[in-house]
């Protein structure tokens, strides 16, 4: 018999044979769904027998959504998430012209997940384009609801666009707007609640986990009272709540002008030595740069939406590719978490077999951890590194292996239930 999973005192409650809704999911969706939770569920029948097992509940949005009831976000499955508050979903189809900016969107914004976690790691025997992928291991924490991502938009022509450009000019006096006829505008939310949020979910991801730094990735230099307050709030944040677990390296500067280099060098190893957390930050376009150059200097992101987007690709595409890169979204107050494919529907190669449903594998593998089963969840990873130096891999990672032996989306996930030892 299936229970719900419940949050108490901020600590999830999970019975042993928790409810979870799934999303199917468009395009690939169909053909990775199966196999991923065939995946999911040897491991959790490995580590814990019969005492343990996820009771899948199909819930519906994108396309089959439509198909079924005429709407592609149906209030049952809003529903259904917010009762077992857990879910995973496979990748969906934004609609063209249905008044819906994004279902995925849709999903955070109502829920309120304010956190996509994208932790990125290397599997040995992956194809890299970089020199030692080995020394990835890195942990996104990108905003969720706010930033441009919030969707305030007006487009040129539009009523709306003129009465927020008059304002702009004739309330605010802006005259920096170099073609105001035929400019469309975008706004910028950041909040210092959104921000404080977000840090703190990032640190206290990094405390429990020993990992020894978090990096706040901002544009302050530009954008200096949205990015920039961004980055001044969660080195706030860092000092003043976790002020006995971390160092900033704001402290570090402050150090050195009042007391000079060698006292701030002296104070930032003996931090190091005492395993605080270093709180450092980066210009997003710097931070591109480096995490190529020196990806062992970043353990822990902390960034904004859009800055988040571009660095989670680039991350992504050091250890083989989105299509083996998990994904969360989740909301640490009130413990609502949906796990997703981070890549997208694929359609023409849906229905081929070959899909890598590696992404939703390894979010489902985030979703045990989420839980609390981390043995299930170390199983698929150790199954996962077994496969991999075998070389026995879908289409989009056979391309750029030699000697790879090609499998198909079942195969594939056949494979590793059968080294998960």
């Amino acid at each position: 018999m299936s229970d719900r999973i419940k949050i108490e005192d901020g600590k999830l409650i999970v019975p042993d044979k928790p409810t979870i809704p799934f999303i199917e999911g468009d395009g690939i969706g169909k053909d990775i769904t199966g196999p991923s939770q065939r995946v999911i569920d040897a491991a959790v029948k490995k580590a814990y027998g019969a005492t343990r097992q996820l009771m899948w509940k199909e819930v519906l949005a994108g396309e089959k959504a439509y198909k079924e009831t005429g709407n592609y976000l149906p209030e049952e499955t809003l529903d259904a998430f917010k009762e077992y508050l857990i879910g995973i979903k496979g990748p969906l189809q934004t609609p063209v012209g249905e008044g819906i900016r994004s279902l995925n969107v849709a999903l955070r914004q109502t829920l309120d997940l304010y956190v996509c976690l994208r932790p990125v790691r290397w599997f040995k025997g992956v194809p890299s384009p970089i020199r030692y992928p080995s020394l990835v291991d890195m942990h996104i924490f990108r905003e969720n609801t706010e930033d441009i991502y919030a969707g305030i938009e007006y487009q040129v022509g539009d009523e709306k666009n003129k009465k927020f450009r008059d304002f702009l000019i004739n309330e605010m006096g802006v005259d920096k707007i170099r073609f105001p006829e035929s400019s469309s505008f975008g706004v910028k939310p950041i909040s210092k609640d959104g921000s404080e949020r977000l840090t703190k979910a990032a640190i206290e991801y990094a405390v429990q986990r020993n990992l020894p730094s978090v990096t706040i990735v901002h544009k302050g230099n530009i954008m200096k009272y949205t990015e920039g307050a961004f980055k001044n709030w969660s080195y706030d944040l860092a000092e003043t709540e976790f002020g006995e677990q971390t160092f900033t390296w704001r402290q570090y500067e402050n150090l050195k002008k009042d007391k000079g280099q060698l006292d701030a060098d002296k104070a930032l190893e003996e931090a190091k030595s005492a395993g605080k957390v270093i709180v450092k930050d980066c210009i997003t376009d710097a931070f591109l740069q480096e995490s190529l150059l020196h990806p062992w200097d970043h353990s822990v992101i902390a960034t904004m939406n859009l800055n988040g987007d571009y660095i989670s690709d680039q991350l992504a595409a050091m250890v083989g590719g989105i299509g083996i890169s998990p994904g969360a979204n989740i909301n640490y107050n009130s413990g609502y978490a949906i796990f997703e494919a981070t890549h997208g529907t694929a359609p023409n190669i849906a229905g081929t077999g070959k899909a890598n449903p590696g992404s939703l594998i390894l979010s489902g593998v985030m979703m045990l951890e989420y839980l609390g089963w981390d043995e299930a969840a170390e199983h698929v990873y150790d199954a996962l590194e077994h496969v991999f130096a075998k070389r026995k891999v879908t289409s989009d990672l056979h391309a750029q292996m030699e000697g790879a032996t090609l499998l198909s989306t079942s195969e594939f996930a056949d494979e590793i239930i059968k080294n998960i030892h």
